[in-house]
């Protein structure tokens, strides 16, 4: 079987698998049924302090002439942050109305046409720049989560290391990716700091390891548990403790293999499979992750990949607002 070969089947199951405890995204929005109340209240703090930020702390109610706009899209992309606009529109310039073309996960290209917007002239001027940047900001990670998305479908996740917290992980979710744990309550995830504020003198890692996996009270995990290991025998350590420990709980485990990179994962891969522990663990990888190197990750074995580079930097997308006659 050929390497391009390979790299289909992997893809096909990827997208198809639906055991990744990565993916939380319909907790925060579903095509179905909207916004859910966890995203609602991110969007209201933000939209709170958004405006704030633009010397807006009272709603616009407006008396001047009517007018109407455009919102066009200067590049090609997908929406994010209608809802959200919405909501701003809803609580603070409720003499604004606003039609979509484009909602929220829809592909627009350059010079498409995403909303037309009619009310208070005041108003729709006061409140231009924060409708663009919220559009523009969210929109841009969903179309970068896009483009890595149609190489590793279901495959890759982001971080909590964001600017807008749940808001940009909705964007993630609208773009095709996998939000990983929403808050730090979550998920138990046990990173290089917990394990070395850890009361324990021991500076041997696969000890505390050990330890603190023995200890775990899985009935008040959220949804899963996940720990950060720093080379081969961290890996096997946690693996060999959870199935010993935990294996028959229902609770999915993930070890996150940090800067390993394609050659040393799968290197972890072979010696989990020879050991029996594979089907015991999911396997994350992270760190200095491309999407130049991406085809690399396809046949190591890894079931995720987690990066910051799909929400974090990202160029926002380019929106503008034009006024009509």
């Amino acid at each position: 079987m050929g390497v391009i070969e390979n790299q289909v089947i992997i893809r096909s199951i990827m997208a198809g698998n639906n055991l990744l405890p990565h993916d939380r995204g319909h907790l925060l929005w579903t095509a179905e049924d909207g916004v859910s109340r966890l995203l609602l209240s991110s969007m209201d703090r933000w939209v709170t302090a958004i405006l704030a930020d633009d010397d807006i702390d009272s709603p616009m109610y407006g008396s001047s002439s009517q007018i109407s706009a455009s919102i066009i899209a200067k590049g090609d992309g997908i929406i994010a942050g209608t809802a959200m606009v919405d909501h701003l529109i809803q609580i603070w310039a409720p003499s604004i109305q606003i039609s979509w073309r484009a909602s929220d996960g829809k592909k627009v290209s350059n010079g498409e046409e995403i909303a037309n917007l009619t009310g208070c002239r005041d108003s729709i001027l006061l409140a231009e720049r924060s409708i663009l940047n919220i559009l523009g900001h969210l929109s841009g990670i969903a179309t970068e989560t896009k483009k890595w998305a149609s190489k590793a479908a279901r495959q890759v996740a982001c971080t909590r290391k964001t600017t807008w917290g749940l808001l940009d992980k909705w964007a993630v979710h609208l773009g095709g990716g996998l939000t990983h744990r929403l808050t730090r309550n979550d998920a138990l995830m046990i990173k290089e700091n917990d394990l070395a504020s850890m009361d324990d003198s021991s500076d041997d890692n696969d000890k505390k390891i050990a330890q603190l996996i023995q200890s775990l009270e899985i009935d008040d995990v959220t949804s899963f548990v996940e720990i950060e290991v720093r080379n081969d025998k961290e890996a096997i350590t946690a693996a060999a403790v959870w199935q010993q420990t935990h294996e028959q709980e229902n609770k999915k485990f993930v070890i996150m293999l940090d800067n390993f990179g394609p050659e040393r994962c799968k290197d972890v891969v072979n010696q989990l499979e020879s050991m029996n522990l594979r089907e015991a663990v999911l396997l994350e990888a992270s760190g200095n992750i491309t999407f130049d190197e991406l085809d690399q990750w396809f046949e190591c074995g890894v079931d995720v990949i987690s990066t910051s580079a799909i929400n974090r930097g990202v160029k926002p997308l380019d929106i503008s607002m034009i006024v009509g006659d």
